[in-house]
């Protein structure tokens, strides 16, 4: 996808010497008018939303970028101004998947998009649509509702947006074809209110009245400036008209500076339902403030309050301008996305989709140590992986400036090649095709745990107050890779732990093919209770497949004991119903308080046929030399460690040539939700139209298509699979 980025203009003629006679038809369109502005509008107007944007992919990144926004100030949505095609935001959905996305709500949008919650809590319903032809997606819209909107979107809304967005999407599709350039457009908020109070209130008798009201009266635009103030208002803030006519409200009056205020603002403005707050006006003065919304801004009545709860604010200094507001929502955005990582890949990519794209850079590294030398622990963006992965084992007394910021925790920034070359001569010889870099140092708990490299194509400014905001969101970074770092220490260790207590490799049997996978839970540690074993014994062998209940370490560790006393007691010659009232004696004698189940088969390939005994396992399925297949619906008894008097009774099945026995734990077949006769019924499908296919592509193909699950869907339970197929 790397269709034209912000084209602006409706489209596209261009004067190239021909009369407009001459040009084609679709190019005799008028130039010069807002066209992304204009179809925002329409398409608000159209569906009566009160703020919408307009984002487009920009050429050759994932990235969507937000061109024009309306009904709102920008600074409302800047955590989204640059987003990763695949950010978990609705517009980012809405173009990566082709289809309108509806958020109905507060709850809603807390429950599916909480990024988004935790930086605007407000009710508001809001649609994402995408801006696409058949053969391009160019970007998406979103517009809102304040929170009275129903919870479901009409059908007339769901027409008038696609429609508008389709129309949209014909037109950059023109300007791309006639390489318009693109330019900017300006936003669509109301202009600040301007004049005196006569021509604000269209009356002068109406502006006397308000005058001579006992209670603040002041009118906001959407940007917070004032374009009204009686004179009431002026004596409560303590702040002449004149100071305060064409400002924002909390920059004239610094002791307003406050988020808590702020955030009052944004909420009457968001949901368009009346909000108020209560400040304190040194040295002792409480005032109550009340908003009331509308689309184009506040109105806002002030009054003494004189019973008030003493508030905790930290108010910042303020240098009369709104970008406080900015960086807060950043932030807040940020801290909600790195609760989501997991492990350091996870952290890597959350800083490739959401922080990369926010400051402009194009490419990333994240650094960590072992041993006294530089790891290079995942990066993105660049074309050549090597000269990124030539650092790692780098020793850290390398005079570089990713092993100088992981030790002295002291960030760096380098706004051209030649600053970062007058410093260290050494990077001459390793160029990475970029222009500018900042290396922020990723401090948790007083240590650095890590570097993070962003680098830029051109060469980049680096504001102090830019510094500073990225120095501040290296510190989120770094408690979300220490607990990565630690996550992956503990994936590895419960990795080598489930390896170590399964069957390396199973052995070769006369007159029996084998297969065997297992695949953990995408939740929790990645280690569970299910297991498999295939035992060779005088002239057959047995094989056996169970499940402790249970995803930690205690039901691992019981696993293995389980496996183990099956091996022995098969070993030493007992049958099947007598191994499984072994095991089942063992595990209530070891105590452990948890349950197990089991599926023993003793098989004979000489003679065709199995013997099985059945403790509240899933039945097995059989497939047929002729692909019929049956499942095979087992006596049995109860699960392992329940009773100690239970009887385990067998069964014996034909095991003709080209038979096929598939032993499976629950994982496999069950989650929630899910009809366990209809999932046995679809993997019974799969496997009479794929069952000749040989063990290990089969074995794949069932592990990897589970008839329960859907691609993305995590999975809440391990599988063990044993194939088992007779030859001749």
């Amino acid at each position: 996808m790397g269709p034209v980025a912000r084209p602006c203009e409706e489209v596209v003629g261009v004067s190239d010497g021909q009369s407009s006679a001459q040009a084609p038809a679709a190019a005799r369109t008028p130039v010069g008018r807002p066209l992304l502005s204009l179809a925002l509008a329409s398409m608000m107007d159209e569906v009566h939303a009160h703020s919408g944007a307009v984002y487009l992919l920009a050429q050759d990144q994932p990235v969507l970028e937000m061109a024009v926004m309306a009904g709102l100030p920008r600074a409302f949505a800047a955590p989204w101004e640059r987003v990763g095609l695949s950010a978990p935001i609705p517009v980012a959905d809405a173009a990566r998947e082709r289809r309108l996305v509806w958020v109905g709500g507060e709850e809603e949008m807390a429950r599916r998009y909480p990024r988004i919650a935790v930086v605007l809590p407000y009710p508001f319903a809001l649609a994402a649509v995408p801006v696409a032809t058949e053969s391009t997606v160019y970007g998406a819209v979103f517009v809102t509702w304040p929170g009275g909107h129903p919870q479901e979107l009409s059908d007339r809304e769901r027409d008038g947006l696609t429609a508008a967005c389709g129309r949209l999407a014909v037109r950059l599709e023109r300007a791309a074809e006639h390489s318009i350039p693109p330019h900017p457009e300006t936003d669509l908020v109301a202009s600040p209110l301007v004049g005196g109070m006569a021509g604000t209130l269209g009356t002068v008798e109406a502006a006397r009245m308000v005058s001579r009201l006992p209670y603040g009266l002041v009118s906001l635009d959407l940007h917070g400036r004032i374009g009204f103030v009686n004179a009431a208002a002026a004596e409560l803030l303590n702040v002449p008209v004149s100071r305060l006519l064409g400002t924002q409200l909390w920059a004239s009056v610094p002791w307003l500076n406050d988020p808590v205020y702020e955030d009052r603002y944004r909420a009457a403005l968001m949901s368009q339902h009346t909000a108020s707050f209560v400040a304190l006006r040194p040295p002792g003065e409480w005032l109550s403030f009340r908003l009331y919304p509308s689309t184009t801004g506040l109105s806002v009545r002030i009054t003494r309050s004189r019973a008030v709860t003493e508030m905790n604010r930290a108010a910042p200094p303020s240098d009369g301008t709104p970008t406080r507001l900015v960086t807060m929502s950043q932030v807040l955005d940020l801290a909600s996305a790195l609760t989501e990582a997991v492990g350091v890949q996870d952290v890597v990519q959350l800083v490739a989709d959401e922080i990369a794209p926010a400051v402009g850079s194009q490419a990333l590294v994240v650094l960590g140590s072992r041993a006294n030398r530089l790891r290079v622990l995942g990066h993105r963006g660049y074309r050549d992986a090597t000269v990124v992965e030539r650092f790692d084992g780098m020793p850290l007394t390398e005079p570089t400036p990713g092993t100088q910021v992981l030790r002295t925790g002291v960030p760096a920034f380098f706004e051209s090649q030649d600053q970062l070359e007058r410093l260290y001569p050494a990077r001459v010889a390793t160029p990475d095709g970029f222009a500018a870099w900042a290396y922020l140092p990723l401090i948790a708990q007083g240590r650095p745990v890590g570097t993070c490299v962003l680098s830029y194509a051109e060469p980049h400014h680096f504001p102090t107050e830019e510094r500073a905001v990225m120095t501040s969101l290296a510190g989120l970074i770094a408690q979300a890779l220490e607990r990565a770092l630690l996550y992956d220490a503990k994936h590895r260790l419960a990795h080598g732990l489930q390896e170590a207590l399964l069957p390396h490799s199973l052995p070769s049997l006369p007159g029996i093919e084998a297969a065997a996978r297992y695949v953990p839970a995408t939740q929790g540690m990645d280690i569970g209770g299910d297991f498999y074993d295939l035992v060779r014994t005088q002239g057959m062998a047995a094989a056996v497949i169970g499940d402790v209940q249970g995803h930690n370490v205690t039901a691992a560790g019981l696993m293995g004991q389980v496996r183990t006393a099956v091996r022995a007691y098969t070993t030493v010659g007992q049958a099947p119903e007598e191994v499984m009232r072994s095991t089942n004696r063992l595990l209530l004698d070891l105590g452990a308080d948890l349950f197990a189940s089991c599926l023993y088969l003793r098989l004979d390939p000489a003679h065709g046929r199995a013997v099985m005994s059945r403790a509240g396992h899933p039945p097995p399925l059989l497939r047929r030399p002729d692909g019929r297949v049956r499942v095979l619906d087992l006596a049995g008894g109860p699960l392992l460690g329940i009773d100690a008097s239970a009887v385990y009774p067998t069964t014996e099945v034909a095991l003709a040539p080209g038979s096929l026995l598939v032993l499976y734990t629950d994982g496999l077949v069950e989650s929630p939700g899910t009809d366990f006769e209809e999932a046995l019924a679809i993997l019974g499908r799969r496997l009479a139209d794929a069952g000749d296919q040989p063990l290990d592509e089969l074995a794949d193909s069932l592990v990897r298509q589970e008839p329960h699950r859907t691609d993305g869907e995590e999975r809440l339970d391990d599988i063990a699979l044993l194939l088992l197929r007779a030859v001749g």
